[in-house]
């Protein structure tokens, strides 16, 4: 019974739940900037580069038969080396690391304004300097 309630207790902690909440987000973030890379980055990439789709960058390592696309190598069982899905990761790899760059920063951001404290009165004339001036009073009188 006790590794029940200890595994209870584990589980309830308010890391693992944080740790649970993150996970979800952050595959619906993943979800969206995969759909940015997809849809709106790479077409203006493909665009720049004049035309060129990365996914169906290959080599076809069995012979020497010119296939059009990767999908209709892989299709014909061909073996090939497909350099351009890895491009395509790396670019999304990039592109995905800046968003959860910008996302921290702004995060980190807003919470140097929350913890700055609020500024202080002026401060008056310490005990001392008030001792002075009395002293200082009482000798001209």
């Amino acid at each position: 019974m006790g590794f029940i309630k200890e595994f209870k207790e584990f589980a309830m902690k308010g890391n693992v739940m944080d740790m649970a909440v993150g996970v979800i987000i952050g595959g619906a973030f993943g979800k969206i900037v995969t759909s940015l890379v997809n849809d709106v980055l790479m077409p203006i990439i493909s665009l720049c580069t004049g035309g060129i789709d990365f996914t169906n960058l290959f080599v076809n390592l069995s012979d020497d038969t010119k296939y059009a696309t990767l999908a209709a190598a892989q299709e014909a069982g061909a073996s090939v080396f497909a350099y351009g899905s890895f491009i395509q990761n790396i670019i999304d790899f990039i592109i995905i690391a800046f968003c959860i760059f910008l996302m921290i920063k702004g995060m980190n951001k807003l919470n140097r304004k929350k913890e700055e404290p609020e500024p202080e009165a002026p401060a008056g004339p310490t005990q001392e300097e008030l001792l002075a001036e009395i002293r200082d009073l009482l000798k001209t009188k």
